[in-house]
């Protein structure tokens, strides 16, 4: 058996880097034995029944790459600089340390930057170059990867392929699930705006809303605030640790509006039509990629009716960007890069 370290921005209770966790274990050949460095290894341990160690126990984290022979960069925007300088300092910090160790590196399903620190970026390229496999999840960082010439495969985000319970029977009334999350670009005049027009949408078609906050320590606050806004009888918040019960509670819903990327792809994945709100060019770059239509949050019209129309005029069954088993297949890059490892490890 061939041990096998995943690291992420695991156990701190956001579904999107959860669903990349679900979908790597899901992926991992047969024969590689998966240990998590994460913010919380009880949770992790009792939600997919693998081991886990505290990724800032650094004397565990020492020895669980001394006893390994793979180490994956598992999935997401990792590396980038925009919101914190700690952050890629830690994962670069930590596949330093598993090279030097011996360690077989793979960069998979990545989202790449922004990077600005010119440190960063040379630093990024020299772990790169040494990875046996190298799998990003978007445009932008497949171009940046060619600009600087590190050999990868391009493919759709892999929760697309996550698996997930049956839904539930649909709920009678056309439900619509929300999820927002706190950003400097949400301004509360933005967030007002979105609101009145989700309110305005009650009143009109007697539409329910289901608030689904993705990282609940950041959300929820936000959800409840939200939920305080519209009408009490026709709105929903629901908080679920587990991704794939997210994802197949977005397979009984008519429609989503999501800021978080991972809500839009699980959405999109079981056919529900969605409407983008983009904070990050991750989710600019979703958009781009997939044709899901909605507004960069700087660009908001400031008016609820001329969003609820937006809202509504998209909103019909079968959008062409549904055409959601072409993603599936460009999604099975990563999973391929995982079973191309075999014979290496």
């Amino acid at each position: 058996m061939t041990q096998v370290v995943l690291c992420g921005y695991y156990g701190y209770g956001n579904a999107g880097d959860e669903a990349l966790l679900a979908t790597l274990l899901e992926q991992l050949p047969a024969h590689c034995t998966p240990i998590v460095l994460s913010g919380n290894p009880q949770a992790t341990t009792a939600l997919y029944g693998v081991a886990a160690c505290d990724r800032y126990q650094w004397r565990q984290v020492l020895r669980t790459l001394r006893r390994s022979q793979v180490f994956i960069w598992g999935g997401g925007s990792l590396i980038q600089d925009v919101t914190s300088w700690r952050s890629p300092l830690y994962y670069l910090g930590l596949m330093t340390l598993a090279q030097h160790l011996g360690c077989r590196t793979v960069a998979w399903a990545q989202g790449i930057g922004p990077v600005k620190s010119p440190v960063y970026r040379w630093w990024l390229r020299q772990l790169l170059r040494r990875c046996i496999a190298v799998t990003v999840r978007d445009s932008g960082s497949a171009a940046l990867l060619r600009q600087w010439q590190i050999p990868h495969q391009q493919g759709a985000d892999p929760v697309w392929l996550m698996r997930s319970p049956p839904p539930s029977a649909p709920s009678r009334t056309p439900t619509i699930a929300v999820s927002l999350r706190p950003h400097p670009t949400l301004t509360p005049e933005r967030f007002a705006t979105i609101a009145a027009a989700l309110r305005a949408w009650q009143e009109d078609a007697g539409l329910e809303v289901l608030l689904l906050p993705f990282q609940p320590c950041q959300d929820l606050p936000l959800a409840e605030q939200l939920y305080g806004q519209l009408i009490a009888s026709q709105t929903r918040l629901l908080c679920l640790a587990d991704p794939r019960q997210i994802k197949a509670v977005l397979a009984g819903v008519q429609g989503a509006i999501a800021m978080r990327l991972h809500a839009l792809i699980m959405a999109a994945s079981v056919g529900c039509p969605c409407f983008a709100l983009s904070y990050d060019p991750k989710v600019s770059h979703l958009m781009a990629d997939t044709g899901i239509p909605g507004w960069e949050l700087s660009a908001l019209p400031a008016t609820p009716h001329v969003l609820l129309s937006q809202w509504q005029q998209h909103w019909h069954p079968n959008p062409p960007y549904l055409n959601y088993q072409a993603y599936r297949d460009s999604a099975q890059v990563h999973q391929a890069a995982l079973e191309g490892l075999g014979d290496t490890f």
